[in-house]
């Protein structure tokens, strides 16, 4: 198994992965949505505000996952995790806890000081992220379920409270995903 940055080579299975995925967990509607998400943030992200990493068997990418950028009023490096897949048959092994490893190993050489993300507690747990007030860090919209929005600081110091309001990406800038 190989975990990499993705490519511009990668986006057609990327995209593929991202909907086969959530078309299989969540429905045909979520499979779309998502993977039109992924789609979106590799071919209209500046490569500054994306971070891309896949798992690799060496047939085929079967996971993947995204870093993109969140600004503040002020200068600060934070970036969300969103959105990640495995495909479905590897689920259940480790590969997604591994990639997300890697994922914020590379973010941290890069000197990103914050990640959040937005998912299940008890997965996202599992690499070291933990519940984040709104208070802390704002979300970019209205979260459906504020107990997912979760946290971690790559530094050595705990997360501080970010003044002002958080703006994401364009692609993930809708209100459905969040």
């Amino acid at each position: 198994m190989e975990f990499r940055a993705h490519t511009p080579g990668d986006s057609l299975a990327i995209e593929s992965l991202f909907t086969s995925v959530f078309t299989r967990s969540e429905g045909e509607q979520e499979g779309a949505l998502i993977g039109n998400l992924a789609k979106e943030m590799m071919a209209g992200t500046d490569s500054q505000d994306l971070y891309g990493f896949v798992a690799d068997d060496g047939r085929q990418i079967i996971g993947a996952i995204f870093f993109s950028r969140l600004t503040f009023e002020i200068d600060l490096d934070v970036f969300i995790l969103a959105p990640v897949a495995v495909d479905t048959d590897h689920q259940g092994m480790g590969i997604g806890q591994a990639l997300i490893t890697h994922g914020l190993g590379e973010m941290t050489r890069k000197g990103v000081r914050y990640v959040t993300t937005y998912g299940d507690p008890a997965f996202y747990s599992r690499v070291g992220f933990h519940p984040v007030s709104q208070n802390a860090i704002e979300a970019p919209h209205a979260l459906s379920q504020p107990e997912g929005w979760l946290g971690q600081s790559l530094a050595d110091d705990p997360i501080e409270t970010i003044p002002g309001h958080c703006a994401c990406v364009k692609a993930l800038d809708d209100p459905a995903y969040w």
